[in-house]
C-alpha cells in the first residue's frame, strides 16, 4: 500500500443508515434494490456525546463527478452497481441521498443481496466517504455536533449489520479533544489579557 493510499484509507469513514430498502422488477424482468443511503439532518450517534449529521447537498459534487461504485458490505469483491455503468443511480431529494441498484442478472452474490433484501432479512446500509467541510457545535450539556456540509462520496453499500468503525469513532474522540484542548487554550489567553488590562488601571 502507498501512502497516498493509506492516507485515503485512514480518511475515509463509514456510516450507517436504518432505511427502507425496496425490490421491484421492471417491465423487462430486471431486478432492483432502491433506497436511501443517506438521511439529512438526521443525527447519527458516533459514541457518548458526539453526533453528527449529513446536510443537504453534501453529495452534490460527487454526483456531479464521481465515479460511485454499490457494494455488499464494504466488500470492494461484491460490486451490486456502478454509476459510470449507468447500473447505480444515485440522486439527492429533499430527503437524502436516493439510489436504484440494477442487479446483474448472471451475478449470483447480486441476485443473492436482492433476495435476501426482498425477504427483509438484509435492510439496512452505509456509505463510504471523505469529509470535504464540516461544523462544529459544542452544546450546552457538553456534547459536539458536526454538521458535514460536503462529502467526497466513494461508495454506498447493503449491509447485513452496519455501524461505525472503530478507527471512526477513535478519529472522532481525537478530533473532540483536540477541540476542546484549543477552546480551553483560547479560554485562558482571553482571560489572561482581560486580567493584564486590568492590572494595568491606574
Amino acid at each position: 500500500m502507498t501512502d497516498q493510499e493509506r492516507r485515503t484509507a485512514e480518511d475515509r469513514v463509514v456510516r450507517a443508515v436504518m432505511t427502507e430498502y425496496q425490490t421491484r422488477e421492471d417491465e423487462s424482468g430486471g431486478k432492483h434494490i432502491s433506497g436511501y443511503f443517506s438521511v439529512f439532518n438526521s443525527n447519527y450517534e458516533i459514541g457518548p456525546g458526539m453526533s453528527e449529521s449529513v446536510a443537504p447537498g453534501a453529495f452534490s459534487n460527487s454526483l456531479a463527478g464521481g465515479d460511485i461504485r454499490a457494494l455488499t458490505n464494504h466488500d470492494t469483491r461484491l460490486v451490486l452497481g456502478r454509476t459510470k455503468a449507468h447500473t447505480l443511480e444515485l440522486h439527492e431529494d429533499e430527503r437524502g441521498l436516493w439510489g436504484d441498484i440494477t442487479i446483474n442478472p448472471n451475478d449470483l452474490d447480486a441476485v443473492n443481496t436482492w433476495e435476501r433484501v426482498r425477504r427483509g432479512d438484509v435492510d439496512q446500509c452505509s456509505f463510504g466517504f471523505e469529509i470535504v467541510t464540516e461544523e462544529t457545535d459544542f452544546r450546552d450539556d457538553g456534547s459536539v455536533h458536526w454538521t458535514i456540509k460536503e462529502v467526497d462520496l466513494h461508495e454506498v453499500s447493503v449491509c447485513t449489520f452496519p455501524a461505525y468503525e472503530e478507527t471512526n469513532v477513535s478519529a472522532r474522540s481525537a478530533q473532540r479533544e483536540e477541540l476542546e484542548r484549543r477552546r480551553l487554550q483560547a479560554w485562558k489567553e482571553k482571560t489572561k489579557g482581560v486580567i493584564q488590562k486590568w492590572h494595568s488601571k491606574p
